[in-house]
């Protein structure tokens, strides 16, 4: 098994339940350390006044270089081993009769035992205390918003439909309680389809834990950071970086500002996974390398918390005596991670035509036809446009998938008004969609020269099933219900 690495010039480490794991709050200091270290280094060799580390990216600096070293370990679907206290991992086997420390060993599994090699999940963790020790569950209602379907109170809807954001809530909100579901499809106790919801809080979730046994939790923050404090380790995410939660991973969500608002697909099918990149070859799209998991790091205090639970559509809560988050060691493949959406390697057209939007495809989870995902979820990053005699922003759609999209910042290349950050847009299977009148007024005279689309993000969630929309969402103030309006002085072509 491996530790990680000790960064060059840094203070010694300090104790999170360990002694081998920086705290998180040192990284800024750690990667100004470094960064400045490198600047001398070059200094010393070009004599030059200016330099800076720079590294996968434009705007990827020092910090980078320290989190892969340090906090976490990359490489998409890789098994790892960490240990929070050196020593704790056993080597040659998983359930010795006695594990150092006499912690308990303890796996879950992500697939069935049966499952093929290739698509096999789990982990084994080395807890305080095993997962079993707590109270019954009892019913509870902490998220009224949070829907999961099969749900009574949706309406599937033919035409397009676009929102407004979230608003940031009055009162006091955690990231449970500040969780609504604004489209959902399939069946979660089939294990098919997923739900689209938007956060908006302004507290930590305190003594509180949650895990999530309908789906694995995609999460996209649109305004404010995160630190997902999770029983595997901890992860710290930011707008323009996403976080997986697999599935029975338990976790509690800590806010790094005063707000926080952002999208979560919950995913009740397969997990999500890289997609195939056919003649593309073995390079491109999102690189597995580029894909971050923690390391071992755990909490040993004892006292009063609620562990909550979703499962079968419902709320439930126990009491526990101790933190949940008990791992001190764990090796596997089942675990959170992170992935900088920044690193997006993007393909696109070097001749002419605009290519399906299933090459900007950053995860996918398969359904059981083959090419039909059960859930796609796809970006539309900053990127060169190229294409000649070509009508370069997407074109017009009519789609036997259904998709929900979202934006980031900046703005979407094919809606210019309308829809923002923080937004959302409905068009469900075979609704036409596509650029606006005014988008495409300027797209149809604008000079052929290469353009480059910068200071943007627009996601998409894209399903083989249909998405039904709460009547809390159909009904609200945020529909913008002049939405099809943009599309109307589009002129009949004179034949």
């Amino acid at each position: 098994h491996a530790t990680p690495a000790k960064p060059p010039s840094a203070p010694p480490p300090l104790p999170y339940g360990s002694g081998n794991r920086w705290e998180v709050g040192q990284l800024p200091t750690l990667a100004i350390s470094l960064q400045n270290e490198n600047a001398e280094n070059q200094e010393r060799e070009s004599g030059s006044q200016k330099s800076s580390l720079k590294i996968f990216g434009p705007d990827s600096v020092s910090l980078m270089y320290l989190l892969i070293m340090v906090n976490t370990q990359s490489g998409f679907g890789n098994t790892f081993s960490t240990e929070a206290i050196a020593g704790t991992l056993p080597l040659q086997q998983n359930s010795p009769q006695k594990t150092p420390l006499g912690l308990y060993p303890e796996q879950i599994s992500g697939s069935a035992f049966t499952a093929p090699r290739h698509e096999n999940l789990r982990t084994w963790m080395y807890r305080t205390l095993p997962s079993v020790v707590q109270g019954n569950f009892g019913p509870t209602r902490p998220a009224p918003h949070w829907k999961s379907s099969p749900a009574e109170d949706i309406e599937f809807v033919p035409h397009p439909l676009r929102w407004a954001p979230v608003p940031s809530p009055s009162a006091p909100t955690d990231w449970i309680e500040g969780m609504h579901t604004q489209v959902l499809n399939g069946d979660l106790r089939s294990q098919i389809g997923c739900a689209t919801h938007i956060y908006s809080c302004n507290r930590s979730m305190k003594d509180r834990y949650f895990y999530n046994s309908d789906g694995e939790l995609l999460i996209v923050p649109e305004q404010g950071a995160l630190r997902l404090h999770t029983e595997l380790g901890i992860l710290e995410i930011e707008p323009l970086e996403i976080a997986v939660i697999p599935r029975g991973i338990r976790f509690r969500v800590e806010l790094l500002g005063p707000t926080a608002r952002g999208y979560v697909c919950e995913n009740y099918g397969a997990p999500f996974r890289l997609p195939s990149l056919g003649v593309i070859g073995s390079n491109g799209l999102a690189h597995p390398r580029h894909f971050f998991y923690p390391v071992a790091a755990f909490e040993s205090q004892t006292g009063d918390f609620e562990i909550l639970t979703k499962f079968a559509g419902r709320f439930f809560k126990s009491s526990l005596r101790h933190s949940p988050l008990n791992v001190v060691a764990w090796y596997g493949n089942y675990a959170p991670y992170k992935y900088d959406l920044r690193q997006f390697n993007t393909i696109n057209t070097v001749s002419y035509d605009h290519p399906d939007p299933s090459i900007f495809t950053v995860l996918t989870s398969p359904s059981d036809t083959p090419g039909m995902a059960n859930v796609d979820f796809v970006i539309f990053p900053p990127r060169w446009m190229v294409a000649e005699n070509t009508f370069r922003p997407p074109y017009y759609h009519r789609n036997v998938m259904s998709e929900y999209m979202g934006l980031l910042t900046g703005v979407y290349d094919a809606k210019e008004e309308g829809f923002v950050p923080g937004g959302g847009s409905l068009h469900n299977c075979m609704t036409g969609h596509g650029p606006d009148a005014v988008t495409f007024e300027k797209a149809t005279t604008a000079e052929f020269k290469p353009q480059k689309i910068e200071h943007t993000m627009a996601i998409m969630i894209e399903s083989r099933y249909a998405f039904g929309v709460p009547f809390e969402v159909l009904n609200s103030s945020r529909l913008q219900t002049d939405y099809s309006q943009c599309w109307q002085p589009l002129k009949p072509t004179p034949v």
